[in-house]
């Protein structure tokens, strides 16, 4: 079928999901991992960027030194196609090597090009022969400068999260995700662990992590709830099969789209809680995730799903998503538009 060159952040492995689907569809893949903000973010360099007085010099001497490295590598592959995610670290100048070079070129973002840390990305859009955007409002984005995105949600690995057989559900409200960084997660995960002192709340992901500040590390409150540590996709999967609910709260980033934690909950054959957006409503159009759009509409939901057997509903929506949402229903996607 051809070669496939993946370039992609090690974002909890979705990289190697993408290349098992264009494996299963019979191409030759070869996948390249950066790490962000500079690659290598490790050793000597990690601590030179904490202490730099000038960052973004550092970062353009990285990605630089990446452009050399990437670019030997697309050489010695020959890929036919260059399918990178987000691709913050590539140049615009590296993507027309690629094209000048006969491949075609795939970004799918997996962030929001309107957000500041993902600026970078938005260029791209005129160096690549496909662009997708797991967010609608950013193919509106684009439109209104006249230039073309497709929209292309997010997707699950039916390899990593599929259904266990365990009847004991002695976990309560799970939720597994970075919580640090968003003030909504902070604020409602909180509320729970003091609205529902009686239940096995089990909140994963950093919380108040050390790097950011020891003393707040030292003094914070619901260790029993926040785990204040994130765990590979088997354990995830593992503790859905345990959780009568899988709370989802979107990042700020998403109004008409969905998270991978949505496709993944429902791969694993959990019921879900999920904060509403038209996306998403219109994707489980009949109950089978609860929405809510308030706090109000979430305590209901919650109450009433601690009380009462779900897995009908979730058997539903684990349907819908490994019949039309998995990565190779992506890359099906990616191809047909490729060669339209």
């Amino acid at each position: 079928m051809g070669k496939v060159l993946i370039i992609s952040a090690p974002f909890f492995d979705y990289q190697i999901s993408v290349a098992n689907a264009f494996t299963a569809l019979g191409y030759d893949v070869r996948i390249e991992t950066y790490d962000e903000p500079i690659h290598p973010f490790k050793g000597l360099l990690r601590w030179r960027h904490k202490f730099s007085l000038n960052r973004n010099a550092l970062q353009e001497k990285s990605r630089l030194k990446y452009k050399r490295y990437i670019e030997n590598v697309f050489d010695t592959y020959e890929p036919d196609i260059v399918f990178t995610y987000n691709g913050t670290i590539l140049k615009d100048s590296t993507l027309d090597y690629f094209r000048e070079r006969g491949a075609k070129v795939v970004v799918w973002m997996y962030d929001s090009v309107q957000r500041q840390d993902r600026s970078m990305c938005e260029s791209h859009i005129d160096h690549v022969d496909l662009f997708c955007c797991f967010e609608e409002k950013d193919v509106e984005y684009f439109s209104q400068k006249n230039k073309v995105a497709y929209f292309l949600p997010l997707a699950c690995d039916t390899e990593v999260y599929f259904p266990l057989d365990n009847n004991r559900k002695d976990i309560d409200i799970l939720f597994v995700g970075t919580i640090y960084t968003s003030p909504k997660r902070i604020y409602l995960l909180e509320k729970l662990a003091q609205c529902y002192p009686d239940k096995k709340l089990m909140f994963y992901g950093e919380y108040k992590p050390y790097f950011k500040n020891p003393l707040t590390w030292f003094t914070r409150k619901y260790r029993k709830e926040f785990l204040n540590y994130n765990i590979p996709p088997s354990e995830v999967n593992k503790l859905f099969s345990r959780t009568k609910i899988a709370l989802n709260i979107h990042h700020k980033q998403t109004f008409h789209g969905a998270n991978q934690r949505l496709f993944e909950a429902c791969s694993a054959n959990a019921y879900q809680i999920c904060d509403a957006n038209p996306y998403i409503e219109h994707l489980f159009p009949n109950g089978e995730i609860g929405i809510y759009h308030n706090e109000d509409e979430l305590f209901k939901l919650i109450d009433y799903a601690l009380t009462h057997d779900m897995s009908e509903y979730a058997e539903k929506a684990h349907r819908i998503v490994i019949n039309e949402h998995t990565f190779l229903c992506r890359v099906k996607q990616i191809l047909e538009l490729l060669n339209q």
